[in-house]
């Protein structure tokens, strides 16, 4: 079967990002997260990020029913983190793994950099919705970024304060 929208994705892998975890806390109580390259930076005052959600993503409702979320810059070194969190039915976060603060949805460990967010607003955008979220919480450690271009992993130079 062929994919229509092929072209289009192969015009998308050509811009270079970043490669964040993003994750939250449901009504459950089961912290789930996954793989995205949609975040941006919106406004330092307030201090507001957003990022993109597939309408069609199998943990959507999750994301639906909670009031925050958290998104964990990924460093060089957390390549299979990024892999495991694409992986459909692999975005359940464990204690072990993550650490909470303000809002409860968690963040990972071994982070370059985390952000943890109360939702103030949600946008229906063609087949994904945009959350937007005011900065409760943030931290950053030097070091790597994991990069994706070209639907290849890349390592970031070091970033230092």
């Amino acid at each position: 079967m062929s994919d229509p929208y092929q072209p289009l994705k192969n015009a998308f892998a050509r811009y270079t990002t970043g490669v964040t975890v993003v994750s939250c806390l449901p009504k459950d109580g089961k912290p789930v997260a996954l793989t995205v390259n949609s975040f941006t930076s919106v406004s330092l005052e307030p201090t507001l990020v957003l990022w993109c959600l597939d309408n069609h993503t199998s943990i959507k409702p999750s994301f639906d029913e909670s009031a925050s979320y958290a998104v964990s810059v990924l460093a060089s070194d957390q390549q299979a983190v990024s892999n495991r969190f694409a992986t459909p039915g692999r975005h359940d976060v464990t204690p072990a793994e993550s650490e909470t603060f303000a809002t409860g949805s968690p963040l990972l460990k071994g982070r370059l950099a985390g952000f943890d967010c109360e939702i103030v607003a949600r946008h229906q955008a063609g087949d994904h919705v945009v959350l937007i979220g005011q900065v409760k919480h943030f931290d950053s450690r030097d070091g790597a970024p994991l990069i994706y271009s070209g639907r290849t992993y890349l390592t970031g130079t070091l970033i230092t304060d």
